[in-house]
């Protein structure tokens, strides 16, 4: 069947080109190819549910500065799936943070962010042996399932059509248009042909065959935990990070009325760099799973004594994919490619949420025609 564009991913950036192809550059026959049963299945479901507002990248003014921007206008597109009645605090530690609390207040006051110090009843929650000053900050989190249900909205009314449990096996480039091979219920053949195809895959960005280029940017592969927990008494309106050497957060999880729980040490099991053809997820399916919770447990405790009492339930194990240039700072760009051997081909990734408006800016740049 013949398309004007085929986005391949049913994530959150997937869903969001796809309606936008549809709505804002009026092309009447727009593809979504996702491999899963459903949409939102993968990182935009296993993730921190964390929307952004720029506190959490003191090393990366820009990163900070893009979140402050897209985060109203998030909030404003998808208003059920916010969830803001808990009180966020960043802590900074007294040890081997690569951030001081004075460096910490400045870079707000720079980004345009809100912060106070936190009240005396919050900050006794805290060893204060190794927290230099805690601080009362505003973010929010996201319902991952709401997210879902609006994504879904969004492509019914664009007349989005949708193909799930396809698998794109390779690109091919057929004089002015772009073949998309898959593989469809228990490998049955489908082929779908396109003007312009968004490979929007997030860790499966190289894994096509035929003439697919792969990304010039190189890619780093993690393969992370996120913890789930019920909090103890006193903590359950609370979101926490302690940063910025011994780094971890929890958060609310509104799509399961828990909190997550991740930390820079334990959160990742396995990395390794990007290699075409590879199937990242194939690793992932494979791994045995056993939870590093109780190690992230003793030491978030050490910092938050009441911490001892919070009751795992389960942990959610998920690929992150990050640009090898920014794995060492706080930066997360988006990356945006239009593959010059492969004409009208296009790699998306992102690694916030908020980033997708950042995306759709670049989009409205590119000179795309129904």
């Amino acid at each position: 069947m013949q398309y004007d564009a085929v986005v391949i991913g049913g994530g959150f950036y997937g869903v969001s080109i796809a309606s936008y192809l549809a709505t804002a550059r009026q092309m009447p026959r727009v593809l979504l190819i996702e491999c899963e049963s459903e949409l939102l299945t993968r990182a935009s479901y296993n993730n921190q549910a964390r929307i952004h507002n720029g506190y959490h990248y003191p090393r990366s003014f820009t990163t900070a500065f893009r979140s402050r921007v897209n985060l109203p206008r998030f909030m404003r597109d998808y208003p059920a799936a916010i969830q803001t009645n808990f009180t966020k605090l960043y802590a900074i530690a007294r040890r081997n943070s690569k951030v001081t609390s004075r460096q910490f207040v400045r870079f707000c006051r720079d980004i345009g962010a809100h912060i106070e110090p936190a009240p005396d009843s919050l900050t006794q929650l805290f060893e204060p042996r190794l927290i230099e000053a805690l601080f009362l900050v505003e973010e929010y989190a996201f319902n991952a399932q709401a997210l879902k249900t609006a994504a879904q909205r969004d492509l019914l009314t664009a007349g989005v059509a949708l193909q799930l449990q396809t698998r794109v096996k390779n690109l091919r480039r057929s004089g002015n248009t772009l073949r998309v091979q898959c593989a469809r219920n228990a490998d049955k053949a489908a082929e779908f042909s396109a003007r312009y195809v968004f490979n929007c895959t997030y860790s499966g960005l190289n894994q096509f065959s035929g003439d697919f280029p792969g990304t010039t940017t190189g890619l780093k592969h993690e393969l992370a935990e996120m913890a789930l927990i019920r909090m103890p008494a006193g903590l359950q309106s609370l979101g926490i990070t302690v940063m910025d050497g011994p780094f971890f957060s929890t958060m609310p999880f509104p799509a399961r009325g828990l909190h997550t729980l991740s930390h820079v040490r334990y959160t990742p099991h396995l990395n390794w760099p990007d290699q075409a053809g590879e199937e990242t997820y194939r690793k992932l399916a494979d791994y045995h799973r056993e939870s590093r919770v109780e190690r992230m447990m003793r030491d978030v405790s050490r910092y938050i004594p009441a911490m001892q009492h919070a009751k795992y339930v389960e942990s959610l194990f998920e690929i992150k994919t990050v640009l090898v240039k920014n794995e060492s700072d706080d930066g997360r760009p988006i990356l945006f490619e239009h593959h010059a051997e492969l004409p009208n081909c296009y790699s998306i990734l992102g690694g916030k949420i908020d980033n997708i408006y950042d995306v759709l800016k670049k989009l409205d740049s590119e000179p795309l025609t129904a």
